[in-house]
């Protein structure tokens, strides 16, 4: 454990850059690795989750290698190549490697054990099996106390596999993604049908790969995501802009610290992962787009964020798929508003790295917020812009790289300052954090 107290600093000055996109940076090392020839990617997410991934690939044949700062190069297998892994795939804390990687193995014949460390063997891994498994994957979970299927687990992969058409029973881009990725080796069509649009970067890159994907619009007004198999995927050169949810924190930070004004360059802003700059502007932020481009068939903008009078405000729920993982940190911003915060649609949250719900309820009551806690999300009361009180111990992460970060943005709007139980987790999405924020002045 490496316990730490973010405190009061006075604003938030400077210009950031904030690490590459989580997402797309697993997937340009995922399809790099199925790709014939050598693929080459800058602004590469070095932290431990996308590591883990790297990591992964290379038990299975491909050559992943950091030729700098970010930069990467992927020598890959080609669709159908993949060789059997000598050992375990550790997945460390990453959901997003371990459910995307069960779907590329699921379609070819090679047998891969997947393990995690202790928050990430508790996450359910049912709703990736149950879709691999009608395409004829075979798999040995552990089950949990709950009876979920978890890590450890060994999966058998068909070959050849089986073309579905399914329907996603809940907005996940790793079920979504997981079924593509399986397609990908699959003789015929696999059809995902997504009734709530989640992020797409899967359908982005794979295109970009030279994959035969299509997306349609049915008459409920769904989804239609096709791609046919035993594809051929060409090598590519990928620059991965900066991740929204990263910059999250920053957002925040800037918006509820008093005098600040921050530019972060180079954000992601594609509209299925951008909803929590909607919401922040909704409540009162000004989140200004500078330079707006686009990089790798990615939207990008550089955000000039402004300290601001934050109001509380009814999120709809519809927004939650295009920014699940920023609610941590817009409960922050919610409990330094002026009214009530009230949101709805959250049970996603409470089976990722911890309960987020729970966790950010207690985390931020232990500050001083007031927060009452509901099944499905957080009604939360603000200061109407009053420095929270701050903690008098240390608040429970959970080994949860999101919660620490998000209170250690509060930490900064409080008279004694927030202590975090370890600041270790933030490695695995952020490695330069803290460097980051004591360079704006905190």
């Amino acid at each position: 454990m490496r316990p730490h107290r973010f405190r009061p600093a006075g604003a938030l000055k400077g210009r950031i850059r904030v690490p590459g996109d989580k997402s797309i940076s697993h997937r340009s090392i995922m399809l790099g690795a199925l790709a014939v020839g050598e693929t080459r990617v800058t602004g590469l997410l070095e932290g431990e989750d996308v590591l883990a991934t790297a990591a992964a690939m290379r038990a299975m044949g491909a050559q992943v290698e950091r030729t700098g700062d970010g930069a990467w190069s992927v020598h890959g297998v080609g669709v159908g190549a993949l060789l059997q892994p000598q050992g375990p795939l550790d997945m460390g804390n990453s959901g997003t490697s371990t459910r995307l990687l069960m779907g590329l193995v699921a379609s070819h014949p090679i047998t891969a054990t997947f393990v995690g460390d202790a928050s990430l063997s508790k996450r359910p891994m049912g709703r990736v099996i149950d879709p691999l498994s009608t395409m004829g994957a075979s798999f040995e979970a552990t089950v949990s106390p709950k009876g979920s299927q978890t890590l450890p687990l060994i999966l058998k992969g068909a070959y050849p596999a089986v073309p579905i058409r399914y329907r996603l029973p809940m907005a996940s881009a790793q079920v979504k993604s997981a079924i593509l990725l399986a397609g990908l080796n699959t003789p015929g069509i696999t059809t995902v049908v997504e009734p709530i649009p989640t992020r797409d970067h899967s359908e982005r890159m794979l295109r970009g790969f030279g994959a035969d994907l299509s997306v349609e619009t049915d008459a409920d007004g769904a989804r239609v995501i096709s791609i046919r198999g035993e594809a051929e995927l060409k090598p590519q050169t990928i620059e991965v802009p900066g991740d929204p949810s990263s910059a999250a924190f920053f957002i925040v930070a800037a918006l509820v610290v008093p005098g600040s004004e921050v530019l972060i360059e180079n954000v992601g802003l594609n509209p299925t992962r951008a909803g929590i700059v909607e919401v922040l502007r909704q409540m009162g932020g000004s989140i200004e787009e500078l330079n707006p481009r686009e990089v790798g068939g990615e939207p990008v903008a550089d955000l000039l964020v402004r300290h601001s009078a934050l109001k509380g405000i009814a999120i709809d729920p519809s927004i939650v798929p295009s920014m699940v993982d920023e609610f941590p940190a817009l409960f922050v911003a919610a409990a330094l508003a002026d009214g009530v915060t009230t949101t709805t649609g959250l049970e996603e949250l409470r089976v990722k790295e911890s309960d987020r719900i729970s966790v950010m309820a207690a985390a931020l009551c232990a500050a001083g917020a007031t927060v009452i806690e509901q099944e499905d999300g957080l009604v939360i009361t603000g200061t109407g812009g009053e420095p929270l009180a701050g903690t008098a111990g240390a608040i429970a992460t959970h080994l949860d790289h999101r919660i620490a970060m998000s209170m250690a943005v509060a930490g900064l709007v409080s008279r004694t300052g927030v202590e975090v139980d370890d600041v270790r987790p933030i490695a695995t999405s952020f490695p330069t954090f803290q460097s980051m924020l004591e360079g704006l002045g905190a």
